[in-house]
């Protein structure tokens, strides 16, 4: 009788320290949203937890949740019910000023359509987000040149992006993400516009940030993108349908 207690005691112990090392744990998360007179949920009940560098990709049909549920790890949105915690802080009832302060110093993003000024250089482009942070322009350069030079861009760094090829562009929007040492990574079908050849490249970009420690969420459709990262959580129906190890 006291082995079995003890047995119990060691398993919830390990349960609670498992929790406790999740960078990211999501609680039975909903979201709803009313149109006309109904409401539909986008998310039906999601918990899922992620740990300091995995490297992730939510995958599923169109409509199954998946961006939604990207939206709410990046702080962008905030689930109807259900708890979201980011690095053991309950973000879910966060107002929208505590939310950019998050997403800030928290979360890096990288777009499909890389989302950068026209009017700016890679390097400005790359240093923009220290300006909210209230870092010197001295620093903000040193940096923003120090992560151009990780993404394989320092033969570029003056040059605006109609100046530089998708995949360039792509390498700009990840050095920006990455300019605040950000906790996680968001990646939202960072491929979608490029070619296969330049798709590999930005993969193996992925990859290398991925055995340097950073830890990575990509949202895409590509069963091809999907292969190349560790864990696969398919959604469907605004459910998880499964999590496996690739």
């Amino acid at each position: 009788m006291l082995l079995k207690k003890t047995q119990i005691t060691l398993r919830f112990q390990k349960c609670l320290r498992n929790s406790m090392d999740a960078l990211i744990k999501t609680v039975d998360i909903t979201k709803e949203y009313v149109i006309g007179t109904q409401k539909v949920f986008a998310l039906s009940g999601v918990s899922l937890e992620v740990k300091p560098n995995e490297y992730i990709a939510l995958v599923g049909p169109s409509g199954s949740g998946k961006s939604t549920l990207m939206n709410l790890l990046g702080a962008l949105d905030t689930p109807s019910s259900g708890q979201y915690f980011l690095r053991g802080q309950d973000v879910s009832g966060l107002v929208d000023n505590e939310l950019a302060e998050i997403r800030n110093r928290e979360i890096g993003f990288v777009f499909q359509t890389f989302n950068l000024i026209p009017r700016m250089t890679a390097i400005e482009n790359v240093a923009l987000p220290l300006v909210y942070a209230g870092i010197s322009k001295k620093e903000r350069t040193e940096r923003a040149i120090e992560k151009l030079k990780q993404v394989g861009l320092s033969d570029r760094m003056d040059h605006k992006p109609n100046e530089l090829s998708g995949g360039q562009r792509q390498r700009v929007a990840v050095a920006r993400a990455l300019i605040n040492k950000p906790a996680i990574l968001l990646a939202d079908e960072p491929t979608g516009n490029l070619d296969s050849r330049t798709t590999e490249e930005i993969m193996d970009l992925f990859e290398n940030l991925h055995q340097n420690g950073h830890t990575i969420v990509i949202v895409t459709h590509e069963p091809e993108i999907a292969a190349r990262t560790h864990r696969v959580v398919k959604l469907r129906d605004g459910l998880i349908e499964s999590d496996l190890l690739n």
